[in-house]
């Protein structure tokens, strides 16, 4: 896998970063389908990083611990900035958040607007919020999902890309129910930012994955 998705990226005319946090599993799914990853970068130190770095990916730790950790005087601005230097000193040209565990503040959006996917355990627009599987089970609705969507400095509140939907079963715990969505993002989000991907670049005369290129 690591070879192949070298050679994509050096030909890609699109070339992608993704933000993850945890274990890497959708980041494994996206490289998986040989989507041009040029960049991952990790708000914590995460088995993500281990994955890129089996793949020949470059990676990049920007610990948020050196900017408040989880406390209440996390400086999210200034982290921000700190991500968005790294994005743009590569460049980069689409954001792909794969349980990125850092909410981001203006200036990401400012400097990709419109270029920031995310996925999202729910339904949208119901159930956003970082509790989506939870408060599925709790409402008692019969069936929920995941979304793709286009992030925005309101969380879980962009432009919806793809849903899939997943019903839900009557023994159902949260920690089931999540990984039967989690099974089901791990083809629709690769197929989906191939899908964005390919509109870019089929439109690159108007400058790679430039905002009129999302826009119009």
């Amino acid at each position: 896998m690591g070879p192949a998705a070298t050679s994509d990226i050096s030909q890609a005319p699109v070339r992608l970063a993704v933000l993850a946090s945890g274990s890497g599993t959708i980041l494994e799914a996206i490289l998986a389908a040989g989507l041009p990853v040029r960049l991952v970068l990790t708000d914590r130190r995460c088995r993500a990083l281990d994955v890129a770095s089996d793949a020949s990916i470059p990676a990049m730790l920007v610990d948020r611990a050196r900017f408040g950790g989880f406390s209440a005087t996390f400086d999210r601005e200034g982290y921000t900035e700190a991500v968005t230097g790294a994005l743009q000193a590569d460049p980069i040209d689409v954001v792909v958040m794969a349980g990125f565990g850092t909410v981001l503040g203006q200036a990401v959006h400012s400097a990709y607007p419109g270029r920031i996917l995310n996925t999202h355990p729910a339904l949208l627009p119901a159930f956003p919020g970082w509790h989506a599987v939870r408060d599925a089970l709790a409402s008692g609705v019969t069936e929920t999902g995941t979304t793709v969507h286009i992030a925005t400095l309101e969380m879980d509140a962009g432009p919806v890309l793809a849903q899939a939907v997943v019903p839900i079963r009557p023994d159902d715990t949260e920690a089931a129910l999540h990984e039967r969505i989690k099974t089901v993002e791990r083809t629709l989000y690769p197929d989906t930012i191939r899908t964005f991907v390919d509109g870019l670049a089929a439109r690159v005369g108007d400058g790679r994955g430039s905002p009129r290129e999302v826009t119009e």
